[in-house]
């Protein structure tokens, strides 16, 4: 390879893009190509390191002498903490044939010495670590809206009507159609367009009869754009011809809609305050329907540029609350609205659903509400069934608002508290746990808070349950050995080459943090909110407040990249991921989050006396 080939390579590799023109010059210098056999060993367990490897071709194993810690493969680098350390821990072995560049140990290290951008990467701490990922993540990533597609923007539905249609009838085709130009077809094939300023501005200011040609105020010499031209073409062609819309045809010619830089500003924008103006603007069901399946649109174009997870799910946390109090206030009986208070559980309620999963919700009623049980069940049918349609599935446990256990008066809902809490049972914590993370989406939100109250009150003195409600943490492994390498669940054949990341590290953070809120009479539902209220009431100390934040909120980045990666290859979405699918540094970062998780489970497991329940 030569030279440049040699800094180009080096430069792709975070975190060594920080490197300057002398060092990197100093770099490549210093590389030697080296090609490896099958099963040779690069750097012994227990020796001195003499090399740092970056792989051009092939694969490589950590390993100790029982089992397999790491695999390194193509524009991956190792090991860093080696040289530091200039201790060798493990063995690293070729998996199959391999090529590699390789840089001496005292030119590494001397550059680590000078380079502050390097010498902070490595020796910062976890929670620092995972932050800075994320915002390298953000400059990487940025990158991925240049490459949009016209496609992936908000594209007008296209309504083609004869040029000689009058003004009269095509107001109205504009009004049944719900659009808001006309693509008009004269007697030469030839299109123009007419849109609703041309009414106001040349119809009505100029007092034309409404059964004259609306042809007469259209506007021709139309600009056209490729369905899969790049989105940014798009906007620099309007801005050049000073245009607010333009015709979007397929690769065969054919119009299939209508590009205006409304649409391209709110793609831009992640489109999110136009999609909350076409919530709250939807009179009818299939109009919050169209609206409230953009979200994942939303959520990728938020992902490409590198916006943190946390303030993902906040954003469409708070669309889904939009659409959820909407619905409601379409499906409901009037009164039942200030009688009741609809609310969100588990993930929802916590604000930390991204994509939509599954159902959880429920249906508090004023203890005085007139309304008749069977209009009450009728409407809840309808609600379920609706948000089903709209791509929200049903909850596999059934904790939706159509099933009466979870649809009752207050009165009702403080029996299944005091039963949750006096009458211990799995099915009782459970139940007590997605309760407790409830938030109200619509209606008399008093009457949650009055529930959460009373929850408080009869849970207070129970130091018994509050052991028992956190022990279901101690039925879940984190999925990290005692080497740092990834534990398998070699039962699950479907998965067995990956982690539920779920329940190895996202649910034993959600139920610990909820068993210490829990004890603290925390009204917060986000685990977020919650470890910083922990935090000031000095039940968990700064620094492992910050490791818990950062560590969750990778977590879930992780588990949300890789359920997009699924979507868009046809996959069903889940909680597994596949540690191979992830580069070095975000297999490092996801075994520091686990062992931020152990530390958690190690201070519950302490605080309420675990061992013993």
């Amino acid at each position: 390879m030569s030279i440049l080939e040699q800094l180009t390579f080096i430069k792709s590799i975070h975190p060594f893009e920080n490197l300057s023109k002398v060092e990197l010059e100093n770099f490549s210098n210093s590389l030697d190509i080296v090609y490896f056999k099958k099963n040779e060993i690069l750097q012994e367990q227990n020796k001195e390191p003499e090399k740092l490897y970056f792989i051009i071709k092939g694969l490589v194993q950590e390993k100790t002498s029982e089992e397999v810690l790491s695999i390194y493969s193509k524009n991956e680098f190792f090991d860093p903490i080696s040289l530091i350390e200039n201790y060798s821990k493990h063995s690293f072995v070729t998996a199959q044939e391999t090529i590699c560049y390789t840089l001496p140990r005292d030119i590494f290290i001397k550059t680590l010495h000078n380079n502050p951008h390097l010498e902070k990467f490595f020796f910062q701490s976890i929670s620092q670590k995972l932050n800075a990922n994320i915002n390298n993540e953000k400059d990487k990533e940025l990158a991925n809206i240049m490459v949009a597609k016209v496609k992936d923007a908000r594209v007008h539905r296209a309504v083609i009507v004869p040029f000689n249609t009058s003004i009269y009838e095509a107001v109205k085709i504009i009004k049944k159609e719900k659009v808001p130009t006309l693509l008009l077809k004269d007697d030469n094939e030839e299109i123009h367009i007419v849109t609703d300023s041309d009414f106001r501005e040349k119809v009505i200011l100029n007092r034309m009869d409404f059964d004259d040609i609306v042809g007469k105020i259209s506007n021709s010499g139309l600009k056209y754009v490729n369905e899969n031209d790049f989105l940014f073409n798009a906007q620099l062609l309007m801005a050049k011809h000073g245009l607010k819309r333009m015709v979007v045809r397929d690769d065969n010619e054919n119009i299939v809609g209508i590009i205006d830089q409304i649409s391209l500003s709110s793609f831009f924008a992640t489109h999110t305050f136009s999609v909350s103006n076409e919530i709250a603007k939807a009179e009818t069901l299939e109009e919050l329907k169209a609206a409230s399946q953009s979200f994942t649109k939303i959520i990728k174009s938020l992902n490409a540029k590198g916006v943190k997870v946390d303030f993902i799910s906040k954003l469409i946390n708070q669309l889904n609350r939009k659409v959820m109090e909407k619905l409601f206030r379409i499906l409901a009986p009037e009164n039942l609205i200030n009688s009741s208070c609809l609310v969100v559980m588990g993930s929802e309620g916590r604000g930390e659903q991204i994509l939509k999963t599954d159902q959880d919700n429920a249906l508090i009623i004023a203890d005085d509400c007139e309304i008749s049980d069977e209009i009450i069940k009728e409407f809840s049918h309808k609600y379920t069934e609706t948000l089903v349609d709209f791509g929200f599935p049903r909850c596999e446990g059934n904790i939706m608002v159509s099933n009466p256990y979870w649809c009752r008066r207050q009165k009702d809902f403080k029996n299944l508290l005091y039963e949750w809490i006096t009458k211990p049972s799995g099915d009782n914590f459970m139940n007590l746990a997605i309760f407790y993370d409830a938030m109200c989406a619509v209606g008399n939100r008093e009457l949650l808070t009055q529930l959460k109250e009373y929850l408080f009150n009869i849970s207070s003195n129970s130091k018994t349950f509050y052991m028992h409600f956190a022990k279901i943490i101690m039925e879940f492994n984190v999925p990290l050995g005692f080497f740092d390498g990834f534990v398998f669940d070699s039962s699950n054949k479907e998965h067995k080459d990956e982690i539920d990341i779920k329940k190895g590290g996202i649910f034993i953070i959600v139920q610990g943090i909820r068993a210490l809120a829990l004890e603290n009479k925390l009204y917060r539902a986000n685990t977020l909110k919650r470890i910083e209220e922990l935090n000031a009431l000095g039940k968990l100390e700064d620094e492992f407040a910050s490791e818990l934040t950062e560590a969750f909120n990778f977590l879930c980045t992780i588990k949300l990249k890789s359920n997009l990666a699924k979507l868009d290859s046809g996959e069903k979405i889940d909680n597994y991921i596949n540690p191979e699918n992830l580069n070095t540094m975000e297999k490092d970062l996801l075994k520091d989050s686990f062992k931020i998780v152990n530390k958690l489970k190690k201070k519950l497991e302490f605080h309420y006396k675990l061992n013993y329940v």
